[in-house]
């Protein structure tokens, strides 16, 4: 259903944090005009953690409004609480959402019978495309290939975000129910070569800054056209090393703005990138031929 460079998009913030409202929509605009294949707004990149709930769902309306269905927009609604999941997988639905991102449970550890169970009611209780997303060094929970080979059969599971960075999982993940969803990679480094095995697609933190070249790299990889893959992707590794110097979504913030896209805003506890590494993330700006990048 959705194929390519998807965004994990920021949510851009003044110095008080407030949404820069004027900002979001240059930023859709700028992915719109570079050919991103799609938005994912309010996950780990958007700061999902410190937006609460009203907010959180004014938002996702404002994204679909100024999409206006011109790029399909993915929103973040998971929790830790099922019943949370549930209401914000159901304002992203009411707000006009292509699907929805679904982080595994954060913090309570649930076992696979418990991650199994809350997808399965979300998805049961929310009739919108839902996308699975893995990432155990941010949650400290694992959903394993066979657990996601449970939930494949559900209609609305539609795919899974898998961001551990083993190939051998997402070749597993592959094996048991790549014919039932689609795979998508959540590691920029080694999106390239999981696209090459079967993946359908990134939602990438580099793509922020380099939405051209992320796109034009995604397609060449699904198309299985690894020599064109890899010179493409080639200027793109440092920025697929440096936006994760400190925490996402520090460097690539510092990044976007040091481009004039946005302004400098996070919300704490997320403070911003520290001096020493902003030669490092120039640097990779410049090497992957993006933004205008600022003398040091």
């Amino acid at each position: 259903m959705f194929h390519g460079s998807m965004v994990a998009l920021v949510t851009p913030m003044r110095e008080d944090g407030a949404v820069d409202e004027d900002s979001l929509e240059a930023l859709i605009e700028f992915h719109i005009e570079a050919g991103s294949d799609a938005i994912v707004a309010i996950g780990t990149t958007g700061e999902s953690a410190t937006i609460d709930e009203k907010e959180h769902c004014q938002l996702l309306r404002r994204f679909v409004e100024i999409a206006a269905g011109r790029i399909p927009i993915i929103a973040g609604t998971g929790a830790n609480s099922t019943t949370e999941a549930i209401t914000l997988t159901r304002c992203g639905m009411q707000a006009g959402a292509d699907a929805c991102l679904l982080v595994t449970p954060y913090y309570n550890k649930p076992t696979q019978e418990g991650l199994y169970q809350h997808h399965k009611v979300v998805a049961e209780a929310v009739p919108i495309p839902q996308i699975l997303y893995n990432v155990p060094g941010r949650t400290a929970c694992d959903m394993l290939p066979e657990t996601v080979q449970r939930l494949a059969p559900i209609s609305n599971i539609i795919g899974i975000k898998e961001a551990t960075g083993d190939l051998e999982r997402g070749r597993r993940i592959l094996e048991l129910c790549g014919d039932q969803l689609d795979l998508y990679s959540g590691d920029d480094a080694t999106a390239m070569e999981l696209m090459l095995l079967g993946a359908r697609g990134d939602i990438s933190v580099t793509a922020n800054v380099a939405p051209a070249a992320m796109h034009a790299m995604c397609a060449a990889a699904i198309a299985g056209d690894r020599a064109r893959a890899e010179a493409l992707d080639a200027p793109l590794r440092g920025l697929h090393q440096n936006l994760f110097l400190q925490s996402n979504p520090i460097p690539v913030k510092w990044a976007l703005h040091e481009m004039g896209l946005i302004p400098p805003g996070l919300r704490l506890p997320l403070t911003p990138l520290d001096e020493a590494f902003h030669a490092r993330v120039r640097e990779a700006l410049r090497q992957a031929g993006v933004g205008a990048v600022a003398d040091a």
